[in-house]
């Protein structure tokens, strides 16, 4: 692992320290004041006489360094930002030798000292005292401007926060995102609450789970493909309004919307349908706008998008108006599968609801560029949806899609027993036929309806999508701290 020639210097280096009495690894010290805080607080100070009993310390990585003769600069950096440091042989003595000799980019130190002002003009710490606080044995690559390969970036997330400080952004403005969410929910009355990761039965989506064994109780366990059915679970229980924050785990395929591992909010209301949610959703999105303190307006890619004005289209209609299919065909299950069969899709054994779903997935998703919200899913690719009163074969359901991605789905809750019982059934031959994404029997949630489910909205939605829209970022691995890879040979 390090076998490489500048790394055994590094190490080398930092065994010779160990020898002249210097820790390499030093943990004596406090740090009170970040870079940005002392650029700010010193800002307008007249330093144009240095005024040596102001006496300030700063801590951070060296990431460059420009050593003369008897005097020397190098700017650290922490996590909010760069300070030059200026250090010379006449206040460091035989230190300032020692320090040119071993001190290198990437260490980590300790500098004290007093502000004062470079000819140019550069706000700096003069250094009266510097100290290697970490020596870096492995050296960071040699270009200033930052880590391009974008693979390394992915598989070494620590050297890319270390190289491209904009990474370090995008993941404070997740984190802002997370807790605008939180801050939503909690504001409007809802409970937060943990439900498994380890589940007995998957269930709540159409995914292909992976699959684990508990060795104390001797069974398979599957992780978690949504927490919906445990949500649930806890409105029987008698609580009307619930939220989870929840990593979700789907065996499935990869690509820059998909990774195995991801996070959803997921929030069930009681006494509400899915109308409800769709106006929820629209104040949410106001919500993490103004935590965010951007408008309405958002570049994404090569679109800009406006977050405050959304549409709602009907699934047929999205087929006939975006996916540019005849109504006639549309409205006809055999002619539908016809004009799949001859654009190359596979229709055998579809479903009328199941084709129509086809071809919204095929034709229409990734057209959906302004915030669309789509309704009317039909009850075949909504197996815990409640049917609309209606019309029966359709749910009460939606799902929202921004720039060709889907955001969230929410429906109006299944809540009869007898009806959720026989779609599960449905499921179960499917899975039998040879669909791994179908779900699974889950007998107890058919027996919680049974005790009384009240009428109830529920919704989930992509917490790693809302971050790449409200970053501009075109693949879900630029707002996954450490996404999946494949291992390295």
């Amino acid at each position: 692992m390090f076998e490489n020639q500048y790394i055994t210097q590094r190490i080398q280096k930092s065994q010779e320290l160990r020898e002249l009495g210097f820790n390499p690894y030093d943990n004596s010290c406090e740090k009170e004041l970040s870079n940005a805080s002392f650029l700010k607080k010193y800002k307008d100070v007249d330093l144009s006489t240095p005024n040596m009993d102001i006496k300030e310390s700063l801590s951070g990585r060296v990431k460059f360094m420009r050593l003369m003769g008897k005097a020397s600069f190098m700017k650290i950096e922490d996590e909010s930002g760069v300070v030059q440091i200026y250090f010379s042989q006449n206040e460091l003595g035989e230190h300032f030798k020692i320090l040119k000799k071993y001190l290198e980019v990437g260490d980590i130190v300790q500098a004290s000292g007093f502000p004062f002002v470079t000819k140019t003009g550069e706000l700096s710490l003069h250094a009266l005292s510097l100290k290697i606080l970490t020596k870096a044995i492995v050296p960071l690559p040699e270009k200033f401007h930052g880590l391009s390969d974008i693979e390394l970036r992915y598989r070494q997330r620590y050297l890319d926060l270390i190289m491209n400080k904009d990474v370090m952004e995008t993941f404070k403005i997740r984190s802002k995102i997370v807790s605008s969410v939180r801050a939503f929910f909690e504001d409007k009355g809802f409970l937060e609450v943990e439900t498994p990761m380890l589940h007995p039965i998957p269930g709540g989506a159409n995914a292909r789970p992976f699959i684990t064994h508990h060795n104390a109780l001797d069974v398979d366990r599957y992780l978690r493909i949504a927490p919906e059915l445990y949500l649930k679970r806890l409105i029987v229980g008698g609580f009307e309004a619930v939220f989870e924050i929840n990593r979700n785990f789907r065996n499935e395929g990869m690509d820059h919307s998909h990774n195995p591992e991801f996070s959803m909010i997921e929030f069930y209301w009681a006494y509400h349908t899915y109308k409800d949610l769709i106006e929820l959703t629209k104040d949410l999105f106001k919500y993490i706008l103004a935590g965010l303190g951007m408008e309405s307006k958002v570049v994404y890619g090569e679109y800009t998008l406006d977050l405050a004005n959304f549409n709602v289209v009907t699934l047929k209609d999205s087929i006939t108006s975006i996916g540019g299919v005849d109504k006639s065909i549309v409205e006809s299950h055999k002619d539908l599968e016809s004009f799949l069969k001859a654009k190359g899709f596979e229709t055998a054994n579809l479903s009328y609801g199941k084709l129509l779903g086809l071809a919204f997935e095929e034709l229409v998703e990734s057209k959906l560029i302004d915030p669309t919200f789509i309704t009317e899913y039909p009850i075949d690719i909504s197996p815990l949806a409640r049917r609309n009163d209606a019309n029966p074969e359709i749910a009460d359901r939606f799902e929202l899609f921004i720039a060709g991605k889907e955001i969230a789905n929410g429906f109006s809750e299944l809540n009869d027993p007898l009806d959720q019982l026989e779609r599960f059934k449905e499921q179960v031959k499917a899975k039998d036929a040879g669909d791994e994404e179908a779900q699974y029997m889950d007998e107890d949630y058919v027996q919680a309806l049974g005790y009384g489910m009240p009428p109830t909205a529920g919704q989930g939605i992509g917490i790693d999508r809302l971050v790449m829209l409200f970053t501009n970022s075109s693949s879900i691995k630029d707002v996954i701290l450490f996404p999946a890879m494949k291992p390295q040979d």
